[in-house]
């Protein structure tokens, strides 16, 4: 049975995209089948692994009848397949305001496939608007990246609150699957302080493995590629193959 695990943070520029690409990749490299559902209409994580769609997108997927199945893309790794969005999808919004059991639309959609795949991983925009509550209790998991800045807790009040509302209202199975520290740099004392508070807040929650910031990271997104296809060698490359086989290692626990 297929795994659906969201990575969220209503807060910008923590690594969320960049997490949702490159941990399906290394997962789809270690051999599992992953399906990486752009849940986001701005689709940076479609652009950044070079898949784009005109009609069959997860807009059409959860507003539009269309079956899901139809809205599958295949990347350039075998075992990595994506759901593609782009900009009708921020229409999802207020579409979606008053429709009936307006929180399942993507848990109904993604049913029939679900279990096609080892792992569904679902990237969601950063609010906590609908899009974001219907990926919440569409998900088993939660990831949930945490930048290494002075601001890095600011708001996840306000995401520990959102999973408690879904937990008790549409998916009491929720539950996070892990913190992530991005954008690290070690040599600073405040990223040490970060990684040491979060740590103290969340405990076994948080990954042994930390993102460092990297140059290749953020080129990658441009040339279409995942950061271990782009630049194999890289320390962004190394940081999520550790992260997948981690995560493995979690999940098998």
């Amino acid at each position: 049975m297929g795994k659906v695990i969201a990575i969220a943070n209503q807060k910008g520029g923590v690594g969320k995209t960049t997490t949702a690409i490159n941990l399906s990749a290394c997962l789809a490299e270690l051999g599992k089948e992953i399906l990486l559902v752009d849940f986001d209409p701005q689709g940076n994580t479609s652009s950044g692994l070079n898949v784009r769609a005109e009609d069959d997108t997860v807009y059409e997927a959860v507003l539009g009848g269309v079956p899901m199945a139809r809205c599958i893309f295949p990347t350039m790794l075998r075992h990595l397949h994506v759901v593609p969005s782009d900009i009708r999808l921020a229409n999802a919004e207020p579409a979606l305001v008053n429709a009936q059991e307006r929180e399942f639309h993507l848990k109904k959609a993604l049913a029939p496939v679900v279990n096609d795949y080892d792992y569904v991983f679902i990237d969601c925009p950063p609010s906590l608007g609908l899009l974001t509550v219907n990926a919440l209790t569409a998900a088993q998991r939660l990831i949930v990246p945490i930048q290494c800045e002075y601001y890095a807790l600011e708001g996840l009040s306000s995401l520990t609150y959102t999973i408690d509302l879904i937990k008790r209202r549409s998916n009491p199975g929720l539950d996070i699957e892990g913190m992530l520290l991005t954008m690290l740099d070690g040599r600073t004392n405040l990223g040490i302080q970060v990684v040491d508070t979060v740590k103290k807040h969340f405990r076994k929650k948080v990954y042994a493995t930390a993102i460092p910031r990297n140059v290749r990271l953020g080129e990658a997104p441009s040339h279409g590629l995942p950061i271990h296809l782009y630049d194999p060698r890289s320390l962004g490359a190394e940081s999520y193959r550790r992260l997948a086989k981690e995560f493995l290692r979690r999940d098998a626990s």
